[in-house]
């Protein structure tokens, strides 16, 4: 059985994401290290397949199949891409499959198979639904020294109040942290 973990990277203040017009737009590259990149592919594990909404497939074919020869774009590009999207046009970076018309019971029948675990990141959409249908194992927050005030946080709006269990947490070099938690659930009031 697959799990679905969770992977953002975070400013101190939840922020995840910016438009393209962003002052910060590189806010991770002053914190990247080749002993922390060692770390974070640790954390990813030898092999796993990714979650993506279409926004960031459409953001991430973009960098990832012309970003080079290394550890963490090698693992990329060769991870079986699950997109979710209403448009199956233009789904050209592979290997890539289509989710989308029954959502949840789609992932609860991908996560009952055998095969590598499922990485979500970026989609804030997504990441709240997910949580909320109760389909994540894992969150893993890729906190960084940062302050950057505006942009898109971790989750919708809309989002219910859920609980989550510390597993570990390992520093960097340059100060950032990978946090890893497990999913419990609601919030119990």
């Amino acid at each position: 059985m697959r799990k679905i973990r969770i992977f953002e990277h975070i400013s101190l203040d939840g922020v995840i994401e910016h438009d393209e017009n962003y002052t910060y737009g590189a806010w991770t590259a002053p914190f990247r290290s080749a002993e922390g990149m060692a770390m974070l592919l640790n954390t990813y594990g030898t092999g796993f397949d990714l979650l993506l909404g279409r926004n960031t497939y459409d953001a991430w074919i973009k960098f990832w199949p012309t970003a080079g020869d290394f550890p963490m774009a090698n693992a990329i590009n060769a991870a079986t891409k699950h997109v979710v999207t209403h448009r199956p046009e233009g789904l050209d970076w592979g290997p890539v499959k289509r989710l989308g018309v029954n959502l949840i019971d789609e992932l609860q029948e991908l996560k009952s198979t055998e095969g590598p675990d499922l990485v979500l990141s970026g989609s804030i959409s997504l990441t709240s639904l997910l949580l909320e249908a109760g389909l994540v194992d894992e969150v893993i927050l890729i906190v960084y020294p940062v302050l950057l005030g505006k942009g898109k946080r971790i989750l919708a709006d809309e989002f219910k109040a859920h609980q989550l269990e510390y597993i570990s947490t390992s520093t960097t070099p340059t100060g950032v942290m990978i946090n890893s938690y497990k999913c419990i659930g609601p919030l119990q009031g």
